[in-house]
């Protein structure tokens, strides 16, 4: 990657991407990646419109299976922050039914299970029927949390942001996945299997929060040369508001405050804040300010947003020391 690359790279969110990583976790026993509440609310509708549907079922079967996902469902989003779904789905739609089928080939080969696509990939215009896919599950199970789980993912870049403005991009991308690591000056390595190597073009590369996967990473591509890594944020938007911290913080200043206090373990903004503790943007407003005349927590102006974050003096408060 050019150092023109580099400077050019940014965040990005996708909607395509929250909507794989979704079927995947729906289709899963239950377990890490999910809190009961969510997972029993969609699960079983999840589950019986893969039943009704041999095609449906057969897809994501082999999605959640295999470490090698069809291209035609992982473009790089084209819209940054403010890409939509219907905006994706054309590109999920476009490809011919040979190429969905090599595609699909490839991921079977890359499969820790066994698959039969004849079985599952019968009569035509497969592209089109992964599209109607991919907005049927995004519209029964995933648009109903978007808000919340974009405000956690918009909250994941504002972190990470920080840390790239004050450390640059290694410091940036640390975390983001458990194979992924910053390689020299100029190059990523995403995996630890073998592929060739890419070169990102001078518009530089996507990274894409997703909120849906606790942990697991995958690289989108579109020709010539635009890549996209998308990642899991920091936290779980689909579990239930934060619950309010309890005792003596909660006595001493009060729950609202102290359930803000507590929040800011990771900074954020206040409209990040009252959407995930599902408050009012005044009440958490005066929380803020009650907070910051205590000198507990402090804003930092970033483009046209204050990002939030706890002083020193509110993380002893708080009961927590060091970098989160």
């Amino acid at each position: 990657m050019s150092s023109l690359a580099l400077s050019r790279s940014r965040f990005a969110l996708s909607p395509l991407a929250e909507t794989l990583a979704s079927m995947m976790a729906l289709d899963a026993p239950y377990g890490d990646p999910w809190p009961a509440a969510w997972y029993a609310r969609h699960h079983g509708a999840f589950r019986a419109a893969l039943d009704a549907d041999p095609f449906a079922g057969g897809m994501v079967r082999l999605l959640g299976s295999t470490k090698w996902l069809p291209g035609h469902v992982t473009p790089p989003p084209a819209g940054g922050m403010r890409t939509a779904l219907e905006s994706e789905l054309p590109y999920v739609a476009g490809m011919s039914d040979d190429q969905v089928r090599a595609e699909l080939e490839k991921s079977v080969a890359y499969s820790w299970k066994t698959h039969d696509l004849d079985s599952w990939l019968t009569g035509r215009a497969w592209a089109a029927r992964t599209a109607d896919l991919f907005r049927s599950t995004w519209t029964a199970h995933v648009a109903p949390d978007w808000p919340r789980r974009r405000a956690l993912l918009e909250r994941d870049i504002t972190y990470r942001a920080g840390l790239l403005a004050a450390y640059g991009w290694p410091r940036a991308l640390r975390q983001m996945s458990r194979r992924s690591a910053w390689a020299g000056t100029d190059a990523i390595r995403f995996s630890d299997h073998g592929s060739p190597d890419r070169v990102v073009g001078e518009d530089g590369m996507l990274f894409v929060p997703v909120a849906a996967v606790s942990r697991g990473t995958w690289l989108c591509e579109r020709a010539p040369a635009t890549y996209a890594l998308v990642y899991p944020a920091r936290g779980s938007a689909a579990a239930s508001p934060h619950p309010v911290p309890g005792g003596a913080l909660g006595r001493l200043i009060g729950a609202g405050r102290a359930a803000i206090l507590h929040e800011l373990e990771r900074p954020g903004t206040s409209s990040e804040l009252a959407a995930h503790l599902q408050l009012s943007l005044g009440t958490v407003g005066g929380h803020l300010a009650v907070l910051r005349e205590a000198g507990l927590v402090a804003g930092t102006r970033v483009g046209r947003r204050v990002v939030y974050r706890r002083t020193e003096a509110g993380d002893l408060l708080a009961g927590r020391t060091g970098e989160s």
